[in-house]
């Protein structure tokens, strides 16, 4: 009987260049795209995104084709973020700057990697100009992490600045921008001098629903957390110690 045969594996830095070379790269291309509102055009080889995002390959369709087709427009994508993407996908890892990586192509371990970096970075990472420009797929994942190493005031802070910026851009409400990640905001954990004045300045500008500062309310007239240990009383690794914080873990009864 054979016996298992023997893996030869070469050096990974020679591989990684040599594809590097090839993202955005005319020579035997067979797809290009138009990207963002400068309408960048950006060249890129067919069955390597295919292989490697199913994004692409719905997208691209599962038949090569001859020739270079008409260019695939993705105008609400950012160049430098997409050029980022086809880096990650030429080689299997790219270097972050300040833009964001759009979450459109579904890439788990690239978006891993980006909240990882994020929640060891928290405070830094929120006064950037790439936080402000995340879309609302990209932030909802933050908001969501235990990990973020930032007191939930200043989430808060960072989340407004984030929905004012939306609005002005999209020309839409702030309220109707935040609403599809205002929720993961645990107001629970502020003080109840910082909630009030919270349920202040959301008069003057509407931000959050009022029924989710009732709720937080809740929390502090009640002096117990939720029955189900869920997200709006649970402290993240930044959350700064507040006098009623010894109650959120008390069950109801």
């Amino acid at each position: 009987m054979e016996g298992p045969g023997l893996v030869v594996r070469g050096e990974a830095a020679p591989f990684s260049t040599a594809l590097r070379s090839l993202v955005n790269n005319p020579w035997y291309s067979d797809v290009r795209f138009v990207v963002g509102q400068e309408r960048q055009e950006v060249f890129a080889h067919r069955c390597l995104l295919a292989c490697r995002c199913s994004f692409f390959q719905r997208l691209l369709g599962s038949e090569p084709g001859p020739r270079v087709p008409s260019p695939v427009v993705l105008s609400t994508v950012p160049a430098e973020a997409f050029l980022a993407v086809l880096e990650f996908l030429y080689t299997n890892s790219v270097k972050l700057h300040r833009h964001s990586v759009a979450v459109t192509f579904g890439l788990g371990p690239l978006q891993e990697r980006c909240i990882a970096f994020i929640e060891a970075h928290s405070q830094e990472a929120l006064r950037t100009r790439g936080f402000l420009e995340l879309s609302a797929p990209a932030l909802l994942p933050l908001l969501r992490s235990d990990k973020l190493c930032v007191d939930e005031a200043e989430l808060v802070w960072a989340a407004r600045s984030w929905a004012r910026v939306g609005a002005a851009v999209l020309e839409r409400p702030v309220v109707e921008v935040a609403a599809p990640v205002v929720r993961e905001l645990r107001l629970a954990l502020l003080a109840p001098a910082e909630l009030s004045a919270l349920e202040e300045q959301n008069r003057r500008e509407p931000f959050i629903p009022v029924e989710q500062i009732v709720e937080a309310w809740k929390c502090h007239a009640l002096r117990r957390g939720d029955e189900a240990r869920g997200a709006p009383c649970r402290r993240r690794r930044g959350t700064l110690p507040r006098e009623h914080h010894r109650f959120l873990d008390l069950p109801f009864k």
